[in-house]
């Protein structure tokens, strides 16, 4: 037989049978043959015994199977009916014997596992009603969570405004003061007046970056800087307090670091001003040093350093461990003699983790303290030559009293700072209280020959916000080149991005401070008369020729090469991102572009590369058409001038 196949069932009780028959079989023909072999066997006695035989077969099998094969087979419907799930009873014949007590053992077994089935369903019920319970209180605790961080980024966005737009009356009056006449007492007086409010700013700033990080609102911006110029302008600005205190503030910058990176250039100021604040404050005597490095990573990256060293008091080796906490210092008498809140550690040590770096301390006691941070970085290829080894331009100068600017503000604080800022540098302004008024402004100056030149712009406003007003702007061709600056109290992160798309060229946080205001409408209104003034070759143009035809070095002619060679590559990007609708790709390579027509001293290729920057962060992709064509045009001119230089 295949071993695979069953075997043929055959019940007990006709295995029973046939034993009974084969037994009794059996003893007929053995006296069957004891008859014979006495010669006695009679054919009637014979058939006579062969029915008493089978008859009492026939008793027995019936009585053995009332007996045994039928409570056996009761025990085996009972336990395939368990095997299917029905958990019944068996019907017990009180046979009083072992098959009695099989049965009632089955019955005992079939209460038990009902009783567990029991007990189990209970417990199953409980368990999913404490889940559903702990279910409904976690979604309740993730709502409430969700919320209070909603409410504090709403405290954190309202707070950061109210406080911002007091801040901006304070600081822009006390510069519009101290810009006047004024004796000597006055002018100490107001310039104490000034750095405390300067010194609350800062406190300010702090605390709004500290709670923005914990709250992970704060992104980090990847575009491409110059990080030799942002660490170069952060030291610059502390050289006149270390200057007042007798100490030296160097800047080393090593030959390996890359000066173009792909980063957030206000983080890396942040970290860098944050380290030379602590230095040049506990700082009394000897110098102050901040030294620009860098390493090879994988994936042909590097990784950059920025260390800042001092020769101050130095920490204590146990209080090292401590002070990248919040709210700490290295001695609690620091407070009292320097004050501050313990803040910029922690934030620094925070911003370091979301470059994806790390911040470390080296300090002895009397010697000094080194902070080193360390951040991976992308060098950006085939950026421009840094400016300390190009060509400078002397600044441009512009006539304040020609251009005449609109300023869109609810606030009349905010009004008459900005006025008092503008209309000493002799600039003509017009003032609107909100988005509507503004637009009403921009259509009567369109009607007249006295167009405006800029526009400033508060974001939050009634009537008409300061994000859909720059999107109306933007829908009349006739404006589309108009300049409009962002200024707002709002610190929050993303408030830039939503300034751009929304059309804005740019963004001023407030409180404002006038030599920035001031250098932004600048930099607008030079490249805007720039733009409306073409000339085929203006002065700029012209001092490139002279250097080119006068180069001995040959350093210009090497500059604008390099820039004709990548010129064609960087034009095709270009052209493929406009048609793609890649903004990113078409903003880097226009900034590229931007960056060497500024060392070679090219103000109209920059002009053009710039508002093709600004048109692709803007996403007005309809307009980067003719100004491509413009920019060939220049780089067209440029290769004419290589061909008269080297003729």
């Amino acid at each position: 037989m295949d071993a695979q196949q069953p075997a043929k069932f055959r019940s007990l009780s006709s295995k029973f049978s046939r034993f009974i028959v084969a037994l009794l079989t059996w003893l007929v023909l053995v006296i069957m043959l004891w008859d014979i072999r006495h010669q006695a066997f009679d054919f009637r006695k014979a058939v006579l015994l062969c029915a008493v035989v089978a008859f009492a077969a026939g008793l027995i099998s019936r009585f053995t199977i009332r007996l045994l094969a039928r409570p056996l087979k009761l025990l085996e419907q009972g336990m395939t009916a368990v095997r299917q799930g029905k958990l019944e009873p068996i019907q017990v014949s009180a046979t009083r014997d072992e098959i009695q007590h099989l049965g009632e053992s089955f019955n005992r077994m079939i209460e038990d596992l009902t009783a567990s089935q029991e007990e189990i369903r209970q417990h199953r019920e409980l368990l999913e009603e404490r889940i559903r319970q702990r279910t409904e209180d976690l979604e309740k605790a993730t709502r409430t969570a969700l919320a209070s961080s909603q409410a504090k980024s709403e405290f954190l966005a309202n707070m950061s405004h109210e406080l911002r737009t007091p801040m901006n009356g304070l600081l822009g009056m006390l510069d519009v003061v101290l810009d006047s006449n004024l004796d000597g007492e006055q002018k100490e007086q107001l310039e104490i007046a000034q750095r405390s409010a300067y010194s609350l700013l800062a406190l300010l700033n702090d605390i709004l970056d500290l709670s923005k990080i914990e709250a992970g609102k704060m992104m980090i911006e990847r575009i491409p800087f110059n990080v030799r110029t942002v660490l170069d302008d952060c030291v610059k600005s502390f050289q006149a307090r270390a200057s007042q205190k007798g100490i030296a503030l160097h800047f080393e910058v090593d030959s390996a670091a890359p000066a173009h990176i792909m980063g957030d250039p206000l983080r890396v100021r942040q970290m860098a001003a944050n380290l030379l604040s602590n230095a040049v404050k506990f700082t009394d005597c000897g110098w102050v040093s901040l030294r620009l490095s860098a390493s090879p990573a994988a994936g042909g990256n590097a990784v950059m350093e920025i260390e800042v060293s001092d020769t101050g008091p130095g920490i204590d080796a146990d209080k090292l461990s401590t002070i990248f906490d919040k709210f700490t210092q290295a001695d609690g008498s620091i407070t009292r003699k320097y004050g501050g809140t313990g803040l910029g550690l922690a934030i620094i040590k925070r911003l370091t983790e979301l470059h994806g770096g790390s911040v470390y301390v080296e300090s002895k006691v009397g010697k000094g303290s080194t902070f080193t941070v360390k951040l991976p970085c992308e060098a950006v290829a085939g950026a421009a030559p840094d400016p300390a080894t190009g060509v400078t331009a002397a600044p441009a100068e512009v006539e304040p009293s020609a251009a005449r600017l609109l300023l869109v503000e609810d606030n009349l604080v905010n009004q008459k700072v900005v006025m008092a800022i503008l209309r000493k540098k002799g600039y003509q302004l017009d003032v609107a209280a909100n988005g509507r008024e503004a637009l009403a402004k921009l259509e009567a100056s369109e009607r007249s020959d006295h167009e405006y030149d800029l526009v400033l712009m508060d974001v939050q406003m009634p009537v008409l916000d300061g994000l859909e007003t720059p999107r109306v702007i933007r829908r009349n061709a006739h404006w589309n080149s108009l300049p409009i600056i962002a200024m707002t109290a709002h610190a929050m992160n993303g408030d830039r991005e939503r300034c751009i798309q929304a059309g804005m060229d740019t963004y001023i946080s407030k409180p404002v401070q006038a030599a920035h205001l001031i250098a932004t409408i600048e930099e607008f209104l030079l490249g805007r008369a720039q733009m409306q003034r073409p000339a085929p070759i203006n002065e700029i143009e012209r001092g490139l020729a002279d250097r080119l035809m006068q180069d001995e070095s040959g350093m210009a002619n090497d500059l604008l090469r390099v820039f004709l060679q990548l010129a064609p590559e960087r034009l095709q990007r270009i052209e493929a991102a406009t048609g793609d609708a890649d903004g990113a790709t078409l903003a880097t390579e226009a900034h590229k572009i931007a960056a060497a027509a500024e060392q070679l001293t090219s103000r109209k290729l920059g002009d053009c590369a710039q508002r093709i920057e600004r048109a692709a962060q803007r996403g007005e992709f309809q307009h980067i058409a003719p100004e491509l064509e413009a920019l060939r045009r220049e780089i067209h001119f440029l290769e004419e001038l290589t061909a008269e230089a080297r003729g």
